[in-house]
This record gives structure tokens, C-alpha cells and sequence, in this order.
């Protein structure tokens, strides 16, 4: 364990000497000394050395606005430095020896012996695994501070550093290396780390588009043909060649909810714009086949497909890639709004998939098995995972919006006010049109431009293959009409389709409804035909810990989904959940594994549908091997929990939740919306509305630009506590929660919970993790600069909870940690704590002189501080 921490530390050293030098080469001699003298202290400081810290502080504060900003790039760029070296130890011959296979190798260990001993049959385990679907749909919210460019260098930092690991002998070839990685450094110093601008919706898309080709792209195939070959090592069963376990959606330029610069046209062109790029990945891989199969025997079928050419592969990829050239051409014009002479040819994946099998069907029966499961079965596993269109775009609308339409609609139609009528009424309504076979929406009506915004997306949904869209996705659903007025509007637009429509379940309420609302929708016979007997619902992680906590919202969460789960199968419906989760635990996040594994029983059956957030997607799969591991993560936890699920909790456990639920939901709401001027501490204390000088992503910080912290996005809340180091979203009224457990059971209940039952087990692991980023001394220091006197007792009152939080469940964890099993966490925060402190400390500084003298000098430097506590967490929102 030490050895790898050793390696770890030898990395980030490397990365930083190389910086010191880029600093003292750019910015001088003085600057580097500072940045150094800064760096010292604040290690001393971590280590307890009270004098030191005091130092650092006055050292902060006597920095002149010239120096504040060169200061503030220097430990920006150690903690992006230091996660670099962080996010490839974890795939390291050293931090992971066995290889990113390792879970699902483990996993298939575990049932290979199960199934020997009888505990599990064969066909169970083939079932399961065959089962297996992870949907990754990667989302666009505001939380990736760092430039595409500078991650692009990052990536290749990455690739030098594992070049390093294999070449640790003094050679030219590791000086060539390590030139490598000093260039590398010296451009990222000299690069822009600020957007100019708030990047487009088609902008977003094409990082998500980015990191397909760069990391998924090369990672989704590798894991689905180890995966395959491990099962037949372990199961000596053969899984077919379409076993397809993942795909991919997005919702970068179809999630309009709040972002007003998400239009239909965007939604096109986004779409367009991912055609091409697969179009492209394609054609250079067929390009790369054309190349490697030169044989010249095949089978009748391949020769009969090229008129008994001599080289028949090449012939038929010819082809092939003529046509993919002529649809790239075609979708190039149309992107650049020019007339096109080039037609639209491929469209969908079986143009492509029917003669690369036919190919590999060939070359199999030829006797060259091994040339078929090289790059052709790797081609084929993508058009599996990715088809024609790279991946699915969901659409995102808020109900309001909806019923916005109808109600301008009805009313133009003189039979009232749809947004008036009484839920009844409006059931009533929409499933007479519904079933009726004439058009409701008459052709000459104008409705307003944002009612026509609205239709023009439902138009635009008509106009698209089914392939290339996911699901339709209502934000703050609240009853069965949201569902059946998107139904309406889809039929009135001419969608001839059956696209999945999912109500997303966002605040405490709406999850508590839930189940009310789909068996009111499951009663209605034309609702339960349309079906075709599944069901998409969408679990809100951040809005409903915004409105109650997380503990509160993680318990309301865990009822939904068994509710969903039950009345699925009293209907012979597939409930396939949707999970909404964020990168924090204050919006979902938590270690992959932990976070399945503690899911209801059957929670899983119909696959893992999950959202991937900003820079979580880049920490997760941005790195090909990287990716693999996340992804074994994730279907070993499918495959366990289907198999061998948790425990359904006893009516004790429940009684205890519930008691915590309540207690934790009132302590948190006590603050948060009963507390006098809670609001102005909010916003003295944290940088919230600073943040918006930030230009992360496309859409607006707020839903509705006039109000107050009930609109504002559940990312800029978490961000804005994250920054001061309070972490209150976390773990605000948790102590109550579990005061009130302990009441009812004392600590043994506590403990037979946290033993044998994963859903509270993760709880508290996630509390324990956010103590590891919250800091009291940094929060207080915040509070005395920044904090008005007035307002300074509402901080002192959260410090004192978040105090006894801590200590009480550092008292309930078995020997004083829960993160005992994963030493990994805190090692990997105590490296980056003495980069983040400082710039804690700065940002305070430039908070002060920024809000005192309305200076616009500092932003650019207060922003890079805003960017550096983001990469010191790790997650911002």
C-alpha cells in the first residue's frame, strides 16, 4: 500500500518540478519563491502548525493585486497537475495491479464458485449476465471548469506518465519522454484556462462527441471483448457476437429545461453533427479493415456480394466506404447550410452492420477466426454500442412548458383554460384526444413564440429516425397529465414512432407521488396499450436533496423505486428507472459499486440507466482504460445485485428510516427555509453570485432569473457550499437523523444496520467522505472576512452541527472510519488539501477586494480559484 502511494507522490513531484520551472522561466525568479514559500506553509499548516497557518494567511492578504493572479495560476495548475497523476494511478501498474477488469473478473469468480456449489444454476448466471445493459447518458450541466484544450494536454500528460512506468531505466528514450512532458506543462501555463465565453449547446455536444472518439470510442469494444472472453474462461459459455451490454445517449443540445439556447434547430444540428462524426470514426476504421483484409477466400456469400472479385473484402469495404464518404459530404453541406450534390445515404446501422458480418462470417468460415475478432468484430461491437448516429439524444422539457401550449391552445379553441382545469378534467381531455383520430391543434393557429418553440421540438422529433433518439424526459412531473400531455402533443406533431416518455420525480413530494401517479396513469387503458410493457421513470437526485437533505432524499428515493418496482410487475410492466445523479453526494454521487449495491432489491433487473455529469464524465471515462474500469464497476454491481440483491430491510430498519427521514428533513429545512436571512448568509458567505461570472455551460444558473434560492439550480447550490468548504447540501441535518435512530434502537440498531444493509451502510460512507473535503477553520476564515456580524451566529450554529455530525458518526463507524475499506479516498484528498488550502485563502482575499471596491481586475484571477477548489474536490456540482 505504501509503495503505491509512493509512486503516486513521485508522479505528482515530477508534474510539479516541471511546473516551477515553467513558472520561474515565465513569471520569474520572485513569483516561483512566493508560489514556494505559499506551498511550505500550507503543508505546515495541514500538519497542525497553528503559527504556520497564521503565517500563510498574512502572507495571502499583503499580496498585491498583480501578484494575486500569476499565485492563483501557479496552485490551479498544481491540483490539475496532481489529478492527473491521481486519475492515472488508478489504472497504474502500481495503484491497480490486477487491471481495470479486475471487479468483473472478481464477480465472475464469485459465480463460477457460487454455481459450483449449487448456490446459483448456470442458466441464472447466463441469464444475468446476458441481462446486463448500462446506459450512459452524458449530460451537459455546468459543473466542467476546465477547457477542452487543457484536458486534451492533460490526456497526453496521462500517456507519458504510463510511457514512464514502462521505461523506468535511464535511456534517450525517457529523456525524449520527459521533454515531452515539460512541453507539455509549458503550453497549458501559457493556455487560457478561462473560456472566453459561455461555450453553445452545440459547443457542449462536441465535447461530449470528444470524449467518444477519444476514450469511448477505443474502451466500449475492449470491455465488451474482455468481458466476453472472461465469461467463457470462467462460464465456458460463448456469448454471441451482438452482445451489446453498452450504449450510450446524451442530452447535450436536446435538454431544454431552463436554457432558452436549446432550440430546435440547435437540436438538429447537434444531431447532424453526431451523424457526421460516427460517419467519420467509421470510415477511418474501414479505411484501417481495407488495409488488413487483403485475403483472397470467402465464402459464397461475400462472393456472390462482389461479382467474384479477387479480393472480395476489399471490394465490398470499397463500397461501403463510398457510400460513408458521400453521407459525410452530404452532412457537411447540410451542417455549413449549403445545396448538397452528395446524397444521404447511410442511414442506418444495418447498412453498415449486414456487410461487415457477412465479412466476418466469411473470414470464420474461411478458417481466419483470428482476423475476425481483431478490428472487424471491434468495428461491429461499436455499431452495436454507438450505431449511425454516435449516440441517442434525449429531449428535456419542463411540464410547465406543456401545459403552457395546451393552455394557449384551449383557450384559442374557446373551451377554457387547460392550465386551470382540475387534474380530472385535464386526464379527461388529453385522453379523449389521445384516442380520437382527428387533429386537435388547427392549422392556422399562431401561438406565442414560446408556445411555438415548444412544437417546433415535437416537429423536430417527427423528422427523426427512431434510432437516433433516446427518451422524452418531463422535468418537475408532478401528475399523470405531464405524461399524457407530452403523449398529445408527440401524436399532434406526427411522431410515427413510439418514443419513450419518462416523468422525472425531482422534489421530496413529486418521489413521495410517484407511485400514486403511475397507477393512476397504469389505469387508464389507452396508457397501459401504448406501453408496449415498458416504462421509463426518471429518479430526481438533486432537486429533491436541495428541498429535504440527502438523507431525507435518499430514503424517498429508495421507497419510489421499490414502489415502481412493485406496481411494474402487478402490471406486467418493465419499470426501467432513470437515475438522475450528480458527480457530489449532495446531488446522487457516491462510488459507483456502493451506490448499485445498495439500491432496492430488483432495482436493477431492466438494466442501468444513469446520467454523467461535466467533469465526472472526464474523471470517469476520459481515459480509454479508465473507462473500462468504470465500466467493469458498474456491471459487476448489476450483475451482483440482480444475482444476489441486498436484503429487503426489516420493519425496524424501516421504522428507523423513517424516524430519520423526518427528524433530518425538518433540521435541514429548519435552516435552509425557516432561519431569518439565511439567504444573505448564503450568499455573503459562499461565492454564489460570483459564480456567475463563471462561464461553465450553456444554461442559466437560475430557472427563473428573478427569483430567489427556490430557483436556483441544484448545481450552483452545491457548487457555491462546496467552495467555502462547508459542504452543507451533504450532511445538513443527518446528526438529527440519527439521533433519532438512536433513541429508537441505540447504537446496536445502528450497527446492524450499517452491517447488513448496503443502503444505510452508503449513507453513512458518504458523510464520511464529505467530512474528508469540509473544513472548519477554512469556512470560519470565510465567515470572518466576508460575513457580515449580523449575520456571523447562523455560521457559528452550522460549524457547532457540522461539528457534531462529524464526531457522531466517527463515534457509530467501526474503529473510527468508515472509509477504512477504501484508504484510497483519503489519501487522495490529503495530497490535494495543501494546493486547495491556499486558494481558499486567495479566494477569500479576492472576494473581500472584489466586493469592496466592485474591481474587475480580480475576477479573472477569482474565477481560477473558483476552477482550482473545483479540481482540489474533484466534483463541483
Amino acid at each position: 500500500m505504501d509503495q503505491q502511494y509512493t509512486n503516486l507522490r513521485r508522479n505528482v513531484s515530477l508534474l510539479g518540478e516541471y511546473l516551477g520551472a515553467t513558472i520561474e522561466h515565465a513569471q520569474g525568479e520572485k513569483v516561483l519563491e512566493k508560489v514556494e514559500q505559499i506551498r511550505h506553509l500550507a503543508k505546515a499548516s495541514r500538519s497542525g502548525d497553528h503559527q504556520a497557518r497564521q503565517t500563510l494567511i498574512d502572507t495571502l492578504k499583503a499580496l498585491s493585486n498583480e501578484e494575486l493572479l500569476p499565485v492563483c495560476r501557479a496552485f490551479n495548475h498544481f491540483l490539475n497537475l496532481a489529478n492527473v497523476a491521481d486519475q492515472y494511478h488508478t489504472v497504474s501498474k502500481s495503484g491497480s495491479p490486477e487491471g481495470p477488469f479486475f471487479t468483473i473478473e472478481e464477480t465472475l469468480k464469485t459465480l463460477r464458485t457460487r454455481v459450483d456449489n449449487g448456490e446459483c444454476s448456470l442458466d441464472d448466471a447466463m441469464d444475468a449476465l446476458q441481462a446486463l445493459h448500462i446506459e450512459l447518458v452524458l449530460t451537459a450541466h455546468p459543473t466542467e471548469v476546465t477547457r477542452r484544450t487543457i484536458i486534451s494536454k492533460h490526456v497526453e500528460l496521462s500517456d507519458c506518465l504510463k510511457q514512464l512506468e514502462n521505461n523506468e531505466s535511464d535511456s534517450i528514450e525517457r529523456e525524449s519522454i520527459l521533454s515531452r512532458v515539460a512541453q507539455l506543462i509549458c503550453q497549458a501555463w501559457h493556455t487560457n484556462e478561462i473560456r472566453d465565453k459561455r461555450p453553445t449547446p452545440l459547443e457542449e455536444a462536441k465535447w461530449g462527441f470528444a470524449v467518444v472518439e477519444n476514450s469511448l470510442w477505443h474502451a466500449i469494444p475492449q470491455f465488451v471483448d474482455n468481458l466476453a472472453k472472461l465469461v467463457k474462461d470462467y462460464l465456458q459459455v460463448e456469448l454471441p457476437l451482438n452482445f451489446a451490454p453498452v450504449k450510450l445517449a446524451s442530452w447535450m443540445g436536446g435538454d431544454r429545461d431552463g436554457n432558452p439556447n436549446v432550440t430546435a434547430d440547435v437540436t438538429q444540428s447537434v444531431l447532424d453533427h453526431g451523424r457526421w462524426m460516427a460517419l467519420d470514426l467509421y470510415y477511418r476504421d474501414l479505411d484501417k479493415l481495407s488495409a488488413e483484409l487483403s485475403m483472397s477466400e470467402a465464402n459464397t456469400t461475400l462472393l456472390s456480394l462482389t461479382n467474384g472479385s479477387s479480393e472480395p473484402y476489399r471490394q465490398l469495404l470499397k463500397s461501403l466506404k463510398a457510400d460513408l464518404r458521400e453521407t459525410i459530404d452530404h452532412l457537411e453541406d447540410k451542417i455549413k447550410g449549403l445545396p448538397s450534390s452528395s446524397s444521404d445515404k447511410i442511414r442506418f446501422t444495418d447498412q453498415l452492420r449486414e456487410p461487415l458480418v457477412a465479412c466476418f462470417n466469411s473470414l470464420n468460415e474461411q478458417g481466419m477466426e483470428v482476423i475476425a475478432k481483431g478490428l472487424l468484430q471491434d468495428v461491429l461491437r461499436r455499431l452495436d454500442c454507438f450505431g449511425v448516429h454516435l449516440c441517442k439524444l434525449d429531449i428535456r422539457q419542463d411540464s410547465a412548458r406543456h401545459t403552457e401550449v395546451l393552455s394557449e391552445l384551449t383557450g384559442y379553441l374557446g373551451i377554457g383554460d387547460y392550465a386551470q382545469w382540475s387534474e380530472a378534467d385535464k386526464q379527461a381531455f388529453l385522453l379523449s384526444e389521445l384516442s380520437s383520430r382527428r387533429p386537435i391543434i388547427p392549422k392556422h393557429w399562431q401561438p406565442s413564440e414560446s408556445a411555438q418553440e415548444v412544437i417546433n421540438t415535437f416537429e423536430t422529433i417527427a423528422a427523426q429516425d427512431r434510432a437516433a433518439l433516446g427518451i422524452y424526459v418531463i422535468s418537475m412531473a408532478r401528475n399523470a397529465s405531464d405524461v399524457l400531455a407530452v403523449q398529445l402533443l408527440l401524436k399532434e406533431s406526427g411522431v410515427r414512432f413510439n418514443l419513450p416518455v419518462a416523468p422525472l420525480f425531482e422534489t421530496l413530494d413529486d418521489l413521495n407521488r410517484a407511485p400514486d401517479v403511475m397507477k393512476e396513469l397504469l389505469s387508464s387503458s389507452w396508457y397501459k396499450g401504448h406501453l408496449a410493457h415498458q416504462q421509463y421513470i426518471m429518479i430526481g437526485y438533486s432537486d429533491s436533496a436541495k428541498d429535504a437533505g440527502m438523507m431525507a432524499a435518499g430514503w424517498a428515493q429508495y421507497c419510489a423505486m421499490e414502489s415502481l418496482i412493485s406496481i411494474g410487475e402487478q402490471h406486467g410492466i418493465k419499470m426501467k428507472l432513470f437515475h438522475g445523479r450528480g458527480g457530489t453526494i449532495g446531488r446522487g454521487g457516491a462510488p459507483a459499486m456502493q451506490a448499485l449495491r445498495s439500491q432496492p432489491p430488483g432495482s436493477l433487473k431492466h438494466g442501468l440507466r444513469v446520467t454523467e455529469q461535466g467533469e465526472m464524465i472526464r474523471f470517469k471515462f476520459g481515459l480509454s482504460s479508465v473507462a473500462i474500469q468504470s465500466l467493469s464497476l458498474y456491471a459487476s454491481a448489476i450483475v451482483e445485485n440482480n444475482l444476489f440483491p441486498p436484503p429487503t430491510p426489516k420493519s425496524q430498519w424501516r421504522e428507523a428510516m423513517e424516524l430519520l427521514s423526518k427528524a433530518s428533513c425538518e433540521q435541514y429545512r429548519k435552516y435552509v427555509r425557516n432561519t431569518p436571512d439565511f439567504v444573505a448568509y448564503f450568499r455573503s458567505a459562499t461565492p454564489e453570485i460570483e459564480l456567475a461570472k463563471l462561464p461553465l455551460g450553456s444554461r442559466p444558473a437560475k430557472r427563473n432569473p428573478k427569483g430567489g434560492i427556490e430557483s436556483l439550480r441544484a448545481i450552483p447550490w452545491i457548487f457555491a457550499w462546496s467552495q467555502n468548504r462547508l459542504m452543507l447540501p451533504a450532511w445538513l441535518g443527518a446528526n438529527e437523523g440519527i439521533k433519532a435512530v438512536l433513541n429508537l434502537g441505540g447504537e446496536a440498531l445502528i450497527e446492524e444496520m450499517s452491517d447488513l444493509w448496503p443502503f444505510f451502510r452508503t449513507r453513512l460512507e458518504m458523510l464520511e467522505m464529505v467530512f474528508c473535503k469540509a473544513d472548519l477553520w477554512l469556512t470560519e476564515y470565510y465567515d470572518e472576512r466576508l460575513v457580515p456580524d449580523d449575520l456571523r451566529p447562523i455560521g457559528e450554529k452550522l460549524r457547532d452541527e457540522l461539528k457534531e455530525t462529524i464526531e457522531g458518526v466517527q463515534r457509530l463507524a467501526p474503529k473510527g472510519s468508515l472509509l477504512s475499506a477504501q484508504p484510497w479516498v483519503k489519501e487522495s484528498i490529503k495530497l490535494r488539501n495543501p494546493y486547495t488550502d491556499p486558494l481558499n485563502l486567495l479566494q477569500v482575499e479576492l472576494l473581500k477586494r472584489t466586493r469592496e471596491s466592485q474591481d474587475h481586475q480580480l475576477d479573472s484571477a477569482l474565477m481560477i480559484t473558483m476552477m482550482g477548489i473545483a479540481a482540489g474536490l474533484r466534483n463541483t456540482g
